[in-house]
């Protein structure tokens, strides 16, 4: 079928539609202007679109003629965050995802199905409380992006499209993400727990993330929120310890303070010292079976050349 994707150059979008492609998918990838178009892919499995998604364009013509919307565009939040960051934090998702929704308001009447971006940080900060996808939205600055995030892809439904929250865990893969960039600490034995070392760390397996893509696609009755993360999220000291583990390399520093952390990162740095204990509850009612459940295996598999 016919796929449009946002943000599918980045290092979850390009290794999705790479897998996508190679299950017969003809996959559009919208590219801003004079931005790099990654490589590796079959001849002829996907076009790229220029076009700039936070503003209407031609663009959006061109993505109608598409049965699946896959929506991941969005700015970087792993950086210390002041007005500027954060205008850009959340204007680049609301403002695709609402230009994507005009483009899909041109196929009312037409079979649409819209995969959209979210994250987990939606939940907002809750200690050791399970949460799956009937708990509502936290008060913090990502938890009220998320949300509003995810109000302006339901507006897709207006249209007669199926739409599909995919609420993100922390994706492990390789060669992008959080995890290259802890490797490098980790081999000069620098790496070590954030603060406590207890706040949860809820995560996901890039070859999980893709068939759950591809198992949405196929059951086309499922709809509304959707945590795309492990059914076994770890406490930070459990992530640290089994990274080490797999790169072979001892643990002897002692955790980084939790007030080195707010020093140098803001109010960035909350996002590291809380977490969430998110459980796919959606996923595992529709029968998706995980390839990688425990962390060690995940990581032993990333780390592993």
């Amino acid at each position: 079928m016919g796929i449009f994707m946002t943000g599918g150059t980045g290092f979850v979008g390009s290794m999705l539609a790479r897998d996508l492609a190679e299950r017969g998918h003809e996959i559009t990838i919208l590219t801003r202007p004079g931005e790099k178009k990654p490589a590796g892919f079959k001849e002829g499995t996907v076009n790229f679109l220029e076009g700039d998604p936070s503003g209407k364009g031609s663009w959006q013509v061109e993505a109608s003629h598409c049965e699946v919307f896959i929506n991941l565009a969005g700015a970087s939040i792993f950086s210390r965050w002041n007005s500027e960051t954060k205008r850009a934090i959340r204007e680049s998702r609301i403002l695709t995802t609402r230009h994507l929704v005009e483009a899909i308001a041109m196929r009312e009447g037409k079979e649409t199905t819209l995969l959209s971006t979210s994250a987990v940080g939606y939940y907002g900060f809750h200690d050791d409380e399970v949460l799956n996808e009937r708990d509502t939205a936290g008060s913090d600055f990502l938890a009220t992006v998320a949300a509003d995030w995810e109000k302006e892809a339901l507006e897709a439904s207006k249209f007669g499209a199926r739409v599909v929250i995919c609420r993100f865990g922390i994706v492990l893969g390789k060669g992008g993400g959080a995890i290259s960039q802890m490797i490098p600490l980790f081999k000069y034995w620098m790496g070590s727990p954030l603060g406590s070392g207890r706040q949860w760390f809820s995560w996901i397996h890039e070859r999980d993330l893709w068939n759950i893509y591809s198992f949405l696609l196929e059951h086309k009755e499922i709809s509304g929120p959707v945590n795309c993360s492990s059914p076994n999220p770890v406490r930070n000291r459990e992530m640290t310890q089994a990274l080490a583990k797999a790169l072979g390399k001892p643990l002897f520093l002692p955790a980084v303070p939790s007030f080195v952390l707010r020093f140098m990162l803001g109010e960035f740095g909350d996002i590291l010292l809380k977490g969430q204990r998110v459980y796919p509850g959606r996923l595992m009612e529709e029968g998706f079976d995980f390839i990688f459940s425990d962390i060690g295996e995940a990581l032993k598999d990333i780390v592993t050349d």
